[in-house]
């Protein structure tokens, strides 16, 4: 019992439970310490319900009366209550409003709501209570025994039975004598001695001696037959008490079974954390000697450094008081009766004018230096030796900043390089704050749904068919990665973290990538039918157009009052499409005056850039604005389909008659444009969130090809393969991208 002590102490006050109360978080607490947390917040004090007179807090004689007797308070709250409320408690304004009272509780670290009525709302823990009363009776049997609270001091006796009405331990004699047979007390419930006395029934806080019943299971709380009635648990799951106790019971004795069959798994991980520990403990001493080890180097190279700047602070020193020692001897020498003022006055007293001359001319040199040397005197050498400070800002700085490394923070994704098309493409970059990162590792899973063919690989799902475990990309450089083997129509979740000295650091938040709802179509913009180049112009590797109104325009306008097919330049695909479902994307620049894009038969494309006039329906003219082909849907599907965007605008078709008005959406950044040639459908997306724009029917007798058509300025882009974007051109790649498209370059 002692091991399971813990399990029994407050966690507020860290003794035993006294009295506790069950809070809306189903966490138990001391009636007393969450009073005195809520009066220390500034909440009204609240109505404590009395005392149990248990013979440890209270003499061991006490009379049946002096036991109802409403106890004090406490020192302990009282205290509590003087401090924080200024004056004795028990004065409330009633018109003041009411208030939602919220207990910090300290177990799950959160704020719960206690309404407006406060711990009054709260039930008592019984079975809690109950709990630790047998824990109290296991560690003091044979040194605390409850004694008898009618005996006559001091011959009190050993109590032997309790009574649950009467709230009071006895011996036999006195169990006899205050339960006489034939009255009413004969009739009272006896149990064992206890130190606290619990009420027989849980009866509900708001109705007065009504029993709690049912068990709301939406509120999570227990419910007498008039709390059942109250519009509040209205559509709630309300059970019978006894079905709710049979429920949890069998749960909970489900759960423990399987603990107890798994205690090997549990003593194994015991075991594990053990060595963890340990190793713990070995890793820290190693750690301190390696932080001791790295500071000793620090000092001996201090110390050698310290050195060799001495050694050359003493070279400087010596070569200046030398050549100071020279100078001061020179400068002696001048005084009078010394050095060569002496030498000087003995030379003139030589007579004979030949030996004089001979010896006179290097005294006269000497002499002409000492006076120009008085006329301009300076000092040999400078003596301040400034040019010597050492300045150790910068090194203090980097020593005061020392720390132990740090793994790199959580990577930020940019969203707005990160995309799926035939693959995935992952970018992220590291906060200015974080440590650098040797290499990052990338994690992906496909959520639940949407589980289509492959683009190439083997599927890789979770037993049962759940989520699929997350797959790895260890090591991967720079700050980009590149993902393949994917399935179509499915969501990936994706997430990064960086990793160096320290080990890894936190994950990024993850981000969600829909991909294509079918394979992608790699293809071109094709000319061959006759491109205008004085209007249309197509960027290298053909994957870029932009047509731009010329004096052709004009031509066209002045001669025609509507818009003719000299208005209009088409371009296709270099592919055409026989069969199964293919997607592709595409940015139209919201600066363009009217673009459209779709799909056309390329036998009926062909026709209509050579011979318009020949077109036998204005739903045909991809430049009439009939994009969808509502006319004639129950005759045959129309040859083309195309969908209208411009100035920022995209125009959606209504399905159904030719009189609706067609509805207009923000041009997204990227249109998505999937076809179905076995169901004769085209569908248009938003390429970014894979939502679906618009559907219509196409003609799919034929080979079908992509078309764009120009009316006016307008550029179009189309999305390049990730399978050729350049990731990291300096950094090796990690991925190994097996695609079957050909090579486009921008």
């Amino acid at each position: 019992m002692k091991s399971m002590e813990r399990e029994l102490r407050c966690p507020v006050c860290e003794e035993m439970l006294k009295q506790p109360v069950v809070l809306p978080c189903l966490h138990s607490v001391c009636v007393l310490c969450a009073a005195e947390v809520l009066v220390q917040r500034g909440y009204p004090p609240p109505e404590l319900p009395p005392e149990p007179n248990t013979p440890t807090s209270s003499p061991s004689t006490r009379s049946p009366r002096q036991a109802r007797r409403p106890l004090p308070k406490t020192d302990r709250l009282d205290r509590v209550l003087k401090t924080a409320c200024g004056t004795y408690p028990g004065r409330r304004r009633r018109d003041s409003p009411a208030l939602v009272m919220l207990f910090p509780c300290p177990t799950c670290r959160r704020d719960v709501e206690l309404g407006e009525r406060g711990l009054t709302d709260c039930l008592r823990n019984l079975t809690l209570e109950r709990i630790v009363e047998r824990y109290r009776n296991t560690i003091s049997l044979g040194s605390m025994a409850v004694m008898c609270q009618f005996c006559k001091a001091p011959q009190s006796l050993e109590a032997t039975k309790g009574c649950a009405d009467c709230r009071a331990n006895f011996c036999n004699e006195c169990f006899k004598l205050y339960h006489p047979w034939g009255t009413p007390r004969a009739q009272h419930e006896h149990i064992q001695p206890t130190h606290s006395f619990r009420p027989k029934v849980l009866v509900c806080v708001e109705h007065d001696q009504e029993r709690l019943q049912f068990y709301c299971r939406t509120c999570q709380r227990l419910l007498c037959s008039l709390c059942k009635l109250r519009r509040l648990h209205s559509g709630h799951k309300v059970m019978p008490i006894a079905h709710a106790y049979q429920t949890l019971k069998d749960k909970i004795t489900k759960e423990m079974n399987y603990i107890l069959a798994n205690q090997e798994k549990v003593q194994a991980q015991i075991t594990q954390v053990e060595s963890a520990i340990a190793q713990t403990e070995v890793n820290s001493a190693v750690a301190k000697e390696q932080l001791y080890q790295c500071v000793s180097e620090l000092r001996g190279v201090l110390a050698e450094r310290q050195a060799g700047l001495a050694k050359a602070l003493e070279g400087a020193r010596s070569r200046r008081a030398h050549a100071l020692n020279s100078q001061l001897s020179e400068k002696q020498s001048l005084l009078e009766d010394a050095g060569l003022v002496a030498y000087t006055q003995e030379l003139l007293k030589e007579t004979d004018q030949p030996c004089f001359v001979q010896a006179a001319r290097a005294t006269h040199n000497r002499l002409g230096k000492a006076i120009e040397n008085l006329h301009h005197f300076s000092l040999s050498a400078d003596p301040s030796l400034r040019h010597f400070s050492v300045d150790v800002s910068r090194e203090l700085k980097i020593l005061g900043s020392m720390d132990f490394i740090r793994a790199p923070v959580a990577p930020v994704i940019d969203t707005q390089k990160t995309l799926a098309y035939d693959q995935l493409y992952l970018c992220w970059r590291l906060p200015q704050d974080s440590a650098p990162a040797w290499h990052y590792s990338v994690e992906f899973q496909r959520k639940v749904g949407g589980a289509g063919p492959l683009w190439g690989g083997v599927r890789s799902e979770g037993p049962g068919g759940t989520n699929s475990p997350w797959q790895r990309l260890d090591e991967v450089g720079g700050t980009s990665a590149v993902i393949d083997r994917l399935e179509m129509d499915s969501v990936y979740v994706l997430r990064v973290r960086g990793c160096n000295k320290a080990g890894f650091g936190e994950y990024s938040e993850e981000v969600y990538l829909h991909t294509p709802p079918a394979p992608v179509l790699p293809f071109c913009l094709d000319s061959r039918w006759g491109l205008h180049a004085e209007r249309m112009a197509l960027g290298k590797g053909q994957t870029y157009a932009r047509s731009v109104p010329g004096l052709t325009l004009l031509h066209a306008a002045d001669r025609a009052l509507t818009s003719c097919h000299l208005t209009s330049d088409l371009l296709v695909a270099d592919v055409s499409v026989t069969q199964g479902r293919h997607y592709w994307a595409c940015s139209v620049e919201p600066g363009s005056y009217v673009v459209k894009v779709g799909v056309g038969l390329e036998a009926k494309l062909q026709e209509w850039f050579h011979l318009p006039q020949d077109m036998a329906s204005p739903r045909y003219d991809p430049d009439s604005g009939h994009d969808s082909g509502t006319e004639d849907a129950q005759d045959c599907p129309p040859p083309f389909c195309f969908l209208t965007m411009g100035m920022g605008k995209i125009l959606l078709p209504k399905s159904g008659a030719s009189s609706s008005t067609p509805l207009t959406a923000p041009l997204p950044p990227r249109l998505g444009v999937c076809l179905d040639f076995e169901k004769g459908r085209v569908g248009f997306y938003d390429a970014h969130s894979l939502r679906v724009l618009w559907e219509g029917p196409v003609d799919c007798s034929a080979p079908v090809c992509p078309a764009f058509c120009f009316i006016g300025g307008g550029a179009l882009q189309l999305q390049e393969l990730i399978a050729n974007r350049s990731t990291e051109p300096t950094a090796p790649r990690r991925v190994t991208i097996q695609s079957h498209v050909p090579s486009v370059s921008n």
